[in-house]
């Protein structure tokens, strides 16, 4: 399932630029334009994590962040406060007031993306699924092990990560770069080959004694876990 994140901004260019990015990097996305929309929408579907402007129009990011604090089914939300202000007195005072993060504009969105995939390991490690199954293959994420058909699979760490991708999001079309960012990380350079390299040995440990490719390729597009495959 798509973490759902709720942007709550009031200017367009960064709104947009902001649900363009965690689109593309596989988030859904709620927004609201002021504090007073801001409290309706998380009463009406609690995010998974909030990135909270702090001049906002009416009711301040600031106060927004403690009312949301003050209520027991969201104490513990991730916020990630968005600010123009820069000085070390300002960072404290959105700290303060609950917030679990803090970006100074203008903002990189990769950096955001960074820091909101953070704060989301920090929050749901306790409440996350442990289990991954698609068809066949089992992958257990806390004892770190693999089956296809009860049959233990001995996987890398890198195909590992990627399979655990893969079955995070059946079906779905990934090109090299949406792999390499997903599973190597945005801020670490790898060639795109390296990912035909690593899908070659995942293929090659999940096919053993003749099992069905549940990998496809798509040609000029990149790959998916895909029973058609």
């Amino acid at each position: 399932m798509q973490p759902y994140i709720l942007i709550v901004e009031d200017e367009p260019d960064i709104v947009e630029l902001l649900k363009y990015n965690l689109e593309a990097a596989d988030y859904e996305v709620g927004i609201a334009r002021d504090g007073d929309e801001a409290e309706i929408s998380v009463a009406e579907r609690q995010p998974d994590a909030v990135l909270l402007d702090w001049m906002l129009p009416g009711v301040s990011g600031i106060e927004l962040c403690r009312r949301i604090r003050r209520r027991p089914e969201t104490r513990m939300l991730p916020i990630i406060m968005l600010t123009a202000r820069g000085d070390e007195t300002d960072r404290l005072r959105g700290l303060d007031s609950g917030a679990d993060d803090y970006v100074t504009k203008p903002f990189s969105p990769a950096e955001v993306i960074a820091r909101l995939r953070a704060v989301l390991r920090r929050a749901l490690p306790s409440t996350a699924v442990e289990t991954l199954e698609y068809e066949d293959i089992t992958l257990d994420l806390a004892g770190h092990r693999v089956e296809r058909a009860g049959r233990n699979i001995h996987l890398g760490p890198t195909e590992f990560r990627l399979l655990r991708h893969l079955m995070e999001h059946p079906g779905r079309v990934y090109s090299r770069e949406q792999l390499l960012d997903a599973v190597w990380g945005r801020d670490i350079y790898v060639e795109a080959r390296t990912v035909d390299v690593h899908i070659r040995r995942l293929r090659k440990a999940l096919n053993e004694g003749d099992a069905a490719d549940l990998i496809r390729t798509v040609r000029s597009a990149g790959y998916a876990l895909d029973k058609a495959g």
